[in-house]
């Protein structure tokens, strides 16, 4: 329609005509003389509005699908977190246990041997200062570790302090290449020189070349002069193989340490010296033997007079 006088004067009174209807609809209420009108327009149109609304709500609800899985996601994901949290506090449970074995199996050694100990935890393992062995513990100069001070845990021997800066320290290990300790037998009190192999056992030469030594044979530290860098009485280890002697000065031993060099965790660094040599009385309690059994045969005669064999 083109923008005329006569469609701008039909424009008016539409929407004059447009404000009195709704003017009596509103005044009529439920009389309203226009409630047929809007029913009819209900009747007609209603069908057309339900099957936009059948149309549009698969939107809407897929809308409200994904907002409710961004919701189950997020609760699916904060589960997870704390599924994780609790498998960590339970393996943090399990380490805790294990440490705490380690130490009470570590002061029960301190203890036999009166040795005074300070508590320490390997927070690092490898080469350090051309050594090809050792670890680096949480204690230094400040917690009263000095160099060339006896190292051990709850199995034996560790090895020896090296270096000793003001919080931490470095360990050589007992089975580095260039670790030496003097050693001593159990009972039969024969002296010789342990050598780290690396992961080999121990190499121990005997200064009695006719010492008699067997498999299972146990060794202890001799000691060092005022007690540096070895204490006394801390075990090393068992015999694992003796070679002949061959009429040598000496004889050679391989011995199987009491510490896994690998698996090292909580340590000891001994700062105070026993008073006395604890001698023996600090290696673990031999095994007992376990009984072979033995079977009896007995013959005794039958009614027929002859023998049968019982067991």
């Amino acid at each position: 329609m083109r923008d005329t006088r006569e469609s701008r004067l039909l424009l008016v009174l539409l929407v004059a005509v447009a404000f009195a209807l709704i003017t009596v609809d509103i005044r009529g209420g439920e009389d309203s003389p226009v409630d047929g009108a809007r029913q009819a327009a209900a009747a007609v149109f209603g069908p057309i509005e339900d099957g936009v609304a059948s149309a549009v709500n698969p939107v809407g609800n897929a809308v409200s699908a994904v907002r409710d899985s961004d919701e189950r996601h997020d609760r699916l994901a904060e589960l997870e977190k704390e599924n994780a949290a609790l498998e960590a506090k339970l393996g943090s449970d399990d380490r805790n246990r294990s440490r705490l074995a380690q130490l009470d199996k570590m002061l029960k050694i301190a203890g036999a041997g009166q040795y005074g100990i300070k508590g320490a935890e390997v927070i690092a393992i490898g080469a350090a200062q051309g050594f090809s062995w050792t670890i680096t513990i949480d204690v230094g100069a400040r917690d009263g570790v000095e160099r060339d001070m006896t190292v051990l845990n709850g199995d034996g021997l560790v090895g020896r302090v090296t270096t000793v800066g003001p919080d931490t320290a470095t360990v050589l290990l007992a089975n580095d290449p260039d670790f030496t300790v003097g050693t001593r037998m159990e009972a039969s009190d024969e002296l010789g020189f342990a050598s780290g192999q690396g992961d080999q056992p121990l190499r121990v030469e005997l200064l009695n070349g006719k010492a008699d030594v067997k498999k299972g044979d146990r060794l202890v530290t001799f000691g060092s002069q005022a007690d540096r860098p070895f204490v006394p009485g801390v075990p090393v280890g068992v015999v694992s193989r003796v070679d002949p002697s061959g009429g040598d000065l000496t004889r050679t031993l391989y011995v199987t340490p009491y510490v896994s060099f690998t698996k090292l965790d909580i340590i000891g660094v001994v700062v105070e010296a026993p008073k006395k040599d604890p001698r023996d009385t600090v290696l673990p309690a031999k095994p007992k033997p376990v009984p072979t059994p033995t079977v009896t045969v007995t013959v005794t005669p039958n009614a027929d007079g002859q023998q049968q064999e019982q067991q």
